[in-house]
């Protein structure tokens, strides 16, 4: 395996990247994100990277190293908990306001990259055409202007649906049938003429699932396929009043459970032997998916060089702030999986990462300038207010 000196840091915090389903509570405005203090990390002399390691029940513990600055930062910022794997050990974990090893929360848009991998795993089957329309599941949108967008159009944000601030709040909170709301909203644009974080759009995700799977169950289908197979057993998806799983905001996780997602990734879609996930859609996933927003793949936040959109006002801030060529200097939202990574290399006009030696350091260990990862890719399920300090 390529992915050996392997480092997953998952901090959960309370704010939402692209919407979720805030609660009233969740409404106040924070201030914008700014630079923070890198934390010590421990370094080691050895260089040969150790065998791939997989946790069962729970994953083996070996404490190790000062995490003291992170934790202080990451509590302050409301985290709920943290927990880092080197090599497949837990070396640290912590908890604040309300959080535990075993206390599940509310994760939002982390719920997207969840189903963008399940979606993957239909794309590895056959079953979905990625470059395909998604009128072949969607049935409500043969022969009319939606029939143009496409699988991968949903997942890089780029649809082209209707999507805006008032449907947003009307699909979150009064629609009891999220689906068939976000299924029947106009379509805007065409697909590909531009990038918006679209919690309406990522919901027609459940329509796509549904149809290809004689379950017509995505809760069914997420814990046979993925919740399962990887022992995520404080995991759950929240279902809408009709039934339906919310595809773009509805998982309840623990840190633990959310980094058993990052090793997965890390060992490109490998679990154990078995290849639960292509690593060419790993790739695909969390690589830059449009010249639109070189932060964002297939539902998976990057940190690509290009045209950069966050989405601030969304996670709670009290402003956006207008596109820059970048790499991203803060991942906005949620920073759930912060994974190490080499250099990245052009391709297609958009700077993307190697997915060759993904999360390999040239030392056992980071050195704590490798912490603030600022101009490597970064592989984030949501965001962060402040990123920099938690992805390795």
């Amino acid at each position: 395996m390529r992915f050996r000196a392997a480092w997953v840091i998952v901090p959960l915090l309370l704010a939402a990247a692209c919407g979720g389903a805030p609660s009233d509570d969740d409404a106040t405005a924070k201030s914008a994100p700014t630079p923070t203090a890198t934390p010590t990390v421990p370094t080691a002399a050895s260089t040969v990277a150790p065998a791939v390691r997989y946790p069962g029940s729970a994953w083996a513990r070996s404490e190790r190293g000062d995490w003291s600055e992170l934790d202080a930062i990451l509590a302050r910022d409301g985290s709920t908990c943290v927990a880092v794997i080197k090599d497949g050990v837990l070396v640290h974990d912590g908890y604040w306001n309300g959080g535990g090893a075993e206390v599940p929360q509310r994760v939002y848009s982390i719920t997207k990259s969840l189903s963008s991998l399940l979606v993957g795993m239909y794309v590895d089957g056959g079953e979905v055409d990625l470059d395909g329309s998604a009128s072949e599941q969607v049935d409500e949108w043969r022969g009319g202007p939606a029939e143009e967008v496409t699988v991968r159009s949903l997942l890089a944000m780029t649809s082209g649906r209707h999507g805006d601030e008032s449907a947003d709040r009307h699909m979150i909170r009064v629609a009891p049938d999220k689906t068939a709301y976000s299924v029947g909203v106009a379509q805007d644009r065409g697909p590909d003429e531009g990038w918006s974080c679209d919690n309406v759009a990522a919901q027609t995700l459940e329509s796509v699932l549904d149809d290809v799977d004689e379950t017509d169950d995505v809760v069914d289908i997420a814990q046979r396929r993925l919740f399962g197979p990887i022992g995520m057993r404080h995991t759950t998806w929240a279902r809408d009043a009709a039934g339906n799983a919310l595809t773009f905001s509805g998982v309840e996780s623990t840190c633990h459970d959310l980094a058993r997602v990052g090793h997965l990734m890390l060992n490109e879609g490998t679990w154990k032997g078995e290849q639960l996930l292509s690593a060419d859609y790993v790739e695909q996933a969390t690589s830059p998916s449009s010249a639109h927003n070189a932060a964002y793949g297939l539902m998976w936040w990057t940190n690509g060089r290009g045209r950069i959109v966050e989405v601030l006002r969304q996670a709670g801030f009290a402003d956006d702030k207008a596109p820059y060529d970048g790499p991203r200097t803060s991942c906005t939202g949620r920073c759930v999986l912060g994974l190490r990574l080499r250099q990245p290399v052009r391709r297609g006009g958009a700077e993307r990462g190697s997915r060759r030696g993904a999360a390999r350091f040239s030392a056992g260990d980071p050195r704590p300038g490798d912490v603030r990862l600022v101009h490597r890719r970064c592989v984030v399920v949501g965001g962060s207010r402040s990123c920099k300090p938690v992805t390795v």
